[in-house]
């Protein structure tokens, strides 16, 4: 996982070929490379979809996840780091950490992922290791443990000093083998001077560092003590003990695209990564000895004619034809064929264990995310365990990944009403590929509605919908998705007295809502006072479900521009419903309560905010800051990185529409940016009327 361009699928290339799976190395200026195979990658010479693949390193079975650095396909990272064990987070070594790279550590933050940090390009005049190490320290705010020190700078990098085992590691730049033979000389204190003493300085540096994470280690060390002479076997497990406890991080470092360094760093991973045994995550052990799988990536494949499911297996082993139990769609499946993925071919086998990633066929429902079990009575056990210690079985169950919120939207349509079908059965398998795109019809207008993560993630989408669908569909005018919000509390009262085929329906609610900043709402809660108290115990189940129907349809349409409802709560204060009346009038009346009290609570807008990182050359500077602040944009710091400036600034996504092209006219192509989506922050009422008026055509009264 990285930022983009910082040599992610180059190393992963180097993985493959050392490890014997190639016969050549794939280079991505070239399009040949073996991770990045979808047509769009290969043009663009970037990586798009997460690369799964599985090769043999010193006697051990690794999965490998390739994923992107895009910001607009962060999906892919979020659903591959919540099956993986483990993580190597690459950098440029003359760049340290970007915006990108914050992201994906933060992600693996989340799911609590072990990882080893690796400083790519360390041959570029620029590269410094010890910028990177206090840009770890400092924005990542990790420990981090340098394993190895640089033979050599820029284009003099030929090396590496291996600081645990102290021997040096030598590539020749002239041979034709692409790096898969290197020399290693142990280093000794009279014939290696200029690198000895700063390498044995490190490795003290190291073992003390470690002595403080790790208790063993400083046993040992007060023991004998001395830092000097710890053993490297005593190192290496006390390395990999703060690795998996994720109190430091290994630093590891090369020049991949001159291939120098990739194979000690597959032997970080075997040495320092968790194997699948070491992780017990708290949903599995729930089903453990059984069966327990997560879905977390699906592909519509021509060549097998359907679908394709990769699948992580936790617990438990799976067999070709094997019965699950789909727990997020209550549904059972059958498995078809169990496959072993290398990128985009794929290897038939009978039967796999806990710990590997496998592509099953046959899975007609299963959808990204699904958590999938041996069978329904083993998903009941579990369910009826969890209600006796009181715990909600919706969240306990599930594996689960985090969805992010789509930012962009635009309307989709077919060229004739021919492809309309067409067009519905391509948005239907994207959706099951990719859970980041949301797609949904406009009642107002019959228009079908893309959401996505951004420009380019809506490009290649259309992109793939015109090549892999033959559907020529044309996107409408990228749109923000905005969010409508309250700042007022207001309660309302509404009373329904109908005659609906010869049975009178009667309901009378009252509701209440308050602001509540970074709330989502869930369920309704019980606003108890002395009048009440009586009415709210006495409601009935299936009545309040109806209400949280009614009252979660309501807030997903706002009154200002039909945009979802946010950061608000919601209460029921009295509930009266006549006997006979069905639930359906229930929810329509909760849904008409909510829309009358948003009316009375005057809405505000809140649009996305984007934390923007842009790199320039310091003569375009002036010229940069000066276009932001025309774009609203707010300056959060100028750095210097070498002779270049680094401009962090957050700016409305409003603004931001083609600003790729902008930046490129104002820099004579020389700057680069990256953005991510910070917040949603209220509008104020002159922007906000000319939001409305961007989007209906009509100023507002």
């Amino acid at each position: 996982m990285a930022h983009i361009d910082a040599g992610k699928t180059t190393t992963t290339e180097r993985m493959l070929f050392y490890s014997g799976f190639t016969k050549t190395v794939g280079e991505v200026h070239d399009g040949d490379t073996i991770m990045d195979y979808m047509e769009q990658e290969r043009e663009r010479g970037i990586t798009i979809t997460s690369a799964a693949i599985t090769f043999s390193w010193h006697e051990h079975r690794v999965n490998l996840v390739d994923t992107p650095g895009h910001v607009d396909f962060t999906m892919e990272v979020e659903r591959s780091l919540r099956v993986l064990d483990g993580a190597v987070a690459i950098f440029d070594a003359s760049a340290g950490v970007e915006a990108q790279s914050l992201t994906v550590w933060r992600q693996a933050d989340h799911y609590q992922v072990p990882r080893l940090c690796y400083l790519n390009k360390m041959d570029k005049p620029a590269a410094s290791l010890h910028m990177c190490r206090e840009s770890i320290k400092e924005k990542l705010h990790a420990t981090p443990l340098v394993l190895q020190y640089p033979v050599g700078q820029g284009k003099e990098f030929t090396g590496l000093v291996d600081l645990v085992h102290m021997c040096k590691m030598i590539w020749s730049q002239q041979s034709r083998d692409y790096g898969s033979k290197y020399e290693v000389h142990t280093l000794n204190k009279d014939g290696d001077d200029s690198l000895w003493d700063p390498s044995f300085l490190a490795r003290c540096e190291l073992t003390d560092q470690l002595a403080d994470l790790d208790n063993k280690l400083a046993e040992y060390v007060l023991e004998k003590e001395s830092i000097e002479n710890v053993p490297p076997p005593i190192l290496e497990e006390a390395i990999r003990r703060v690795t998996i406890n994720q109190t430091a991080v290994p630093v590891l470092m090369g020049s991949s695209y001159k291939n120098t360094g990739v194979q000690p760093l597959m032997n970080a991973v075997i040495s320092y990564l968790p194997s699948p045994q070491e992780r017990q995550l708290e949903t599995v052990a729930l089903y453990a000895p059984h069966l327990c799988a997560m879905a977390f990536k699906i592909v519509h494949d021509k060549q097998f004619g359907g679908i394709l499911t990769f699948v992580r297996i936790y617990s438990g082993h799976l067999e070709k034809g094997q019965r699950l139990y789909n727990i997020n769609a209550e549904q059972p499946e059958k498995v078809g064929r169990v496959m072993i993925a290398y990128a985009d071919t794929f290897k038939e086998i009978p039967t796999v264990k806990a710990g590997n990633i496998v592509v099953l066929t046959g899975l007609k429902i299963t959808s990204t995310g699904d958590t999938l079990v041996g069978s329904y009575s083993l998903a009941n056990n579990v369910k009826r365990k969890l209600l006796d210690d009181k715990r909600d079985p919706q969240t306990a169950m599930l594996l689960g990944v985090k969805v992010p919120e789509p930012v962009f939207f635009c309307s989709v349509e077919a060229p004739s009403t021919s492809q309309q079908k067409a067009l519905d059965a391509a948005l239907i398998q994207l959706q099951r590929e990719d859970p980041s795109l949301k797609v949904k019809v406009d009642q107002d207008t019959g228009q079908t509605v893309l959401s996505g993560m951004g420009e380019l993630h809506l490009d290649i989408i259309r992109d793939r919908i015109q090549k892999e669908f033959k559907v020529e569909a044309e996107l409408g005018p990228l749109q923000v998705a905005y969010r409508e919000t309250s700042r007022m509390s207001c309660t309302h009262t509404l009373d329904v007295n109908k005659m609906i085929s010869e049975m009178r329906q009667q309901v009378k609610l009252t509701l209440s809502i308050e602001p509540e900043c970074n709330y989502r709402f869930s369920s309704l809660e019980l606003a108890f006072s002395k009048d009440n108290l009586e009415n709210l115990h006495a409601i009935r189940h299936h009545h309040m479900s109806a209400l949280n129907r009614g009252v979660s349809s309501a807030l997903t349409s706002g009154p200002i521009l039909g945009f979802p409802v946010v950061d608000i709560k919601v209460a029921l204060n009295w509930l009266e419903v006549g006997r006979g009346t069905s639930e359906t009038i229930v929810a329509a009346a909760a849904a008409q309560c909510i829309h009358q009290l948003l009316q009375k609570a005057h809405c505000q807008l809140l649009e996305p905010i984007m934390e923007m990182e842009i790199v320039t050359d310091e003569e375009y500077t002036s010229r940069v800051l000066g276009d932001l602040s025309r774009r609203r944009g707010s300056v959060l710091q100028v750095a210097h990185r070498q002779d270049l400036r680094v401009i962090t600034v957050e700016c409305p996504l409003a603004e931001l529409m083609g600003y790729s092209t902008a930046l490129r006219t104002l820099t004579s192509g020389t700057a680069t940016f990256t953005m991510e989506l910070s917040d949603y922050r209220l509008m104020n009422l002159s922007d906000q009327a000319a939001a409305i008026e961007a989007i209906t055509g009509f100023a507002p009264q």
